[in-house]
Parts: C-alpha cells; structure tokens; sequence
C-alpha cells in the first residue's frame, strides 16, 4: 500500500511540486495538500494520512501550533517539518509539540522521498546540520537524571550515532546491518528511555 501523504504549505508552487513529487512516486500518494493550518485541521483528521509535510512558517496559525492540534487529532501520523531557515529554537519547538522530523526545503526530491519512508518506518529524519545544531544545544542544557539507564552495547553504538545526527541507512551501513534491524533498535531504545523522537532520545542519552 501507498504511504498517504498530506502537504500544509502556503506556497503555492512549493504545495503543487510536492504534491506532484509524491504522487509520480512509487509508493507514495498525495491525499491532500492544504494551503493553511486552519484548513489543515479540517481535512486531515478525516484524510488520515500516515505522514505530513508541515510548513513551519503559515499565515494565521503557525505550523508549530498545527502540529501540535493534529497530534491530538492523529495521534499515529508522523509530521516533518518542512522550512527554508535553520533557527534552532524554532526546531526545539517544533519537536516538542510533536514533529518527528525536521528538514530544510532545499534538500533533493530523493531526500524528501527518503524521509517520508524513513519516518513511516519508525525513524525520525533530519537534515544533518539540523541534527547538530540540535545536539550541540541539548549538550549545553541536557538533564543529567538517566543514570538508570540500561542500554546494550548494540542500542548504545546506534544511539552514539542518532546523537551525531545520522539516520538509519547510514547506521546500517556504519554497523553493516539491515535498516529494518536499526529501527527495531531505534524502537527499543524509544521505550527504554520513554521517548518518542530522535531528539528526545538524544536529550537522555546526552544526559547521562
């Protein structure tokens, strides 16, 4: 089956070369792109898609306070956020309310194909000046309470990696095992730390 897809994006241009992105893609479908946050709330909860491309930036409603709706709505439908800045409190805000991924809109066609799979997968993308950027700001204010956590040697090795900003294909490759094996792992050390994203994951194991 399809990954269903729905596209919240203000631009024009950007909505419609998404939409036909995802749609001329095996295994993928648009089912809705809307053009507002406002708009967003209304069909999406009947859409039901598995993942959404989220505008950061919306006229009215931010895509921040979207995301933060929908979860309540769609609780399984994973969000990436979509933006042309790299503002790493934007970010932080982002993964807070909710988003699962984060990626600038400049990256290829493939990558944002890639992410979508990747996220529906279990994973959490993000481009990987973001993922830095995000790790060196939690190192400065990370908890330091995860001292009880047990993790093996398998799930530390992949959590060092996610903390450096690479996903699971890299991983796998780094490791020389399959992607499904790493997010498997990636799911164990999710429930191990009571987390439900790359960044929250990354908050508890740079505070150990």
């Amino acid at each position: 089956m399809s990954i269903r897809v729905a596209i919240v994006e203000d631009d024009c241009s950007v909505r419609e070369n998404l939409a036909l992105l995802i749609d001329g893609a095996p295994g993928f479908s648009c089912v809705v792109a809307c053009v507002s946050a406002e708009e967003a709330l209304k069909l999406l909860p009947e859409a039901a898609p598995d993942v959404v491309l989220m505008d950061i930036h919306l006229p009215g409603l931010s895509g921040i306070e979207c995301v933060w709706r929908l979860r309540r709505l769609l609780p399984k439908t994973q969000v990436i956020m979509l933006t042309v800045e790299e503002d790493s409190e934007q970010v932080f805000e982002s993964l807070k309310a909710g988003a699962t991924g984060y990626l600038v809109k400049h990256v290829s066609p493939e990558e944002i194909l890639e992410a979508i799979a990747e996220v529906h997968r279990g994973g959490a993308p993000m481009s990987s000046h973001i993922a830095r950027r995000v790790v060196t700001a939690f190192q400065q204010h990370a908890p330091a309470n995860a001292d009880e956590i047990q993790l093996t040697p398998r799930e530390s090795d992949i959590l060092h990696l996610l903390a450096k900003g690479d996903r699971s294909k890299e991983i796998a490759d780094a490791l020389q095992i399959a992607v499904g094996t790493v997010n498997t792992h990636i799911r164990h050390i999710y429930e191990k730390l009571h987390v439900r994203s790359r960044a929250e994951a990354v908050v508890r194991f740079l505070g150990r």
